[in-house]
């Protein structure tokens, strides 16, 4: 039994494709490692594992989500250790390169590996001598290195330099030595391409590309060709990282409101966001209202689609998780939660008001007419309808004008297109047809063939 299976509890944020860590340290202390501002999950396995966290270590700014370390140091009394060279500007122990932190039997030590943000460190665990395991965050991922675009574009080469230097000293580690990073499958900080969280560095060395780049040129070419697009949101977390998130005493409300109250946050500029499942949103919805299924990527598309700056109201369905809703909020920094409209959507008409539909269909009941796509385009490029328009979701708000008239709007199984439905919707086009399925289902039904490549 290695480690890992004896003292490490991995904590995977499906949504986010992320993954926290919680260490048993031996006598009844642990540490955590990248835990995010949610942290059910987390106090769930320390209770259950009868530990208490003692440090909590963030390897960088997060720009994808709220960190949870200050929320632990006011919890357990957690000590934050942090890249001094980050500036963090609440309580932390701040480390250097070649720092160690005495962990009580394990020792910690902090390697700089800067290219995903400037202050990266990487975390070495230490039994003795032994190289046990290292928490590498965004540097070495599984068969894939983090992106080096988050400081904006004319630093993306410079810092896919510095990744280049922190992989190779990484790789000087011993081959037994187990990789913990943070970002993985799903995350729009990376672009792996399978669904291991977990390595070595042994086995990385045989399989991650980027380490078998022959220099750095070459590396440099690789990583920036494989980086997409990333949520909005992504420009504003690291510097509310760096000051530190308010703490929490509680989970906090989604109150109920009337209809009436609804109207009248939308007439300041509120927002309503439907969380309803995409049928449901398709027979009766708000006019204006987002349709975001409330599932694992609900706070990615939140916050990619939405400012953080206007009050926003959930319509929900019955049996969803108001919790939820707000953790999934609450860690990616959006705090401005009116609350959730009394009653459902079965109140709105009832106080009279307006209702509006989507046409929401399967494949073979789909027109055959054009094809609005708006998947990212690392989906589209391994199979797409032949003569799609591809807008990713993200964009789409800004080029409503360039979905094809009549389109049908389809993702991969209906959700994002729904969403893709109500951002048209609010700019007027209103003659769009959502397909419940995805390309292959599609193509089935009116005799085509996918296409592959970006264009």
């Amino acid at each position: 039994m290695g480690f890992a299976d004896a003292h490490l509890t991995p904590l995977v944020d499906e949504g986010l494709g992320n993954s926290a860590y919680l260490v048993d340290l031996g006598d009844g202390r642990a540490l955590a490692v990248d835990a995010g501002r949610d942290l059910r999950a987390l106090h769930a396995a320390a209770r259950r594992l009868g530990l208490t966290v003692a440090y909590a270590a963030d390897t960088h700014l997060h720009a994808d989500f709220l960190s949870g370390a200050v929320q632990l140091g006011h919890d357990t009394g957690a000590t934050v250790l942090a890249s001094a060279a980050g500036r963090r500007l609440f309580p932390h122990r701040g480390l250097a390169d070649a720092d160690e932190v005495d962990l009580g039997g394990l020792r910690l030590r902090a390697l700089a590996t800067p290219g995903h943000t400037d202050e990266h460190l990487s975390f070495l665990l230490l039994d003795g001598d032994r190289e046990v395991g290292v928490f590498t965050g965004g540097s070495l991922i599984v068969d894939s290195a983090a992106r080096t675009d988050l400081l904006g574009s004319e630093r993306t080469e410079e810092l896919a330099r510095a990744q280049y230097r922190s992989l190779r000293r990484l790789a000087t580690l011993s081959e037994e030595t187990e990789v913990w990073p943070t970002h993985g499958a799903g995350s729009y900080c990376s672009a792996p391409t399978g669904v291991e969280r977990t390595t070595t560095i042994g086995a990385q060395k045989h399989t991650n590309p980027l380490l078998a780049a022959p220099d750095e040129d070459a590396f440099v070419r690789l990583l920036v060709a494989s980086l997409g697009s990333y949520p909005a949101y992504f420009e504003r977390l690291g510097e509310l990282n760096r000051r530190g998130p308010a703490v929490l005493t509680g989970v906090p409300p989604l109150p109920a409101l009337d209809a009436g109250r609804v109207r009248a946050l939308l007439a300041d500029g509120g927002q309503v966001v439907d969380v309803r499942p995409a049928a449901e949103f398709a027979a009766a919805h708000i006019p204006g209202a987002l349709a975001i299924p409330l599932r694992e990527q609900f706070a990615t598309w939140l916050g990619w689609l939405l400012p953080d700056t206007v009050p926003l109201v959930f319509v929900t369905g019955d049996g969803q998780d108001l919790e939820e809703i707000v953790w999934q909020a609450y860690k990616i920094g959006y705090e401005r939660l009116a609350g959730h409209l009394a009653g459902g959507m079965p109140a709105w008409p009832a106080a009279g008001g307006a209702t509006a539909t989507t046409a929401f269909v399967t494949a073979d009941r789909a027109p055959d007419g054009p094809y609005l796509d708006v998947r990212q385009e690392v989906e589209y490029a391994t199979g797409h309808v032949p003569g799609a328009v591809h807008i990713e979701l993200g964009d789409l708000a800004e080029h409503a004008a360039d979905a094809p008239a009549g389109a049908v709007v389809a993702c991969g199984r209906g959700e994002r297109a729904m969403t893709a439905a109500s951002l048209l919707e609010r700019a007027g086009r209103t003659d769009m047809t959502v397909l419940d399925g995805g390309p292959a289902e599609y193509a089935a039904a009116h005799g085509k063939a996918l296409e592959d490549g970006d264009r």
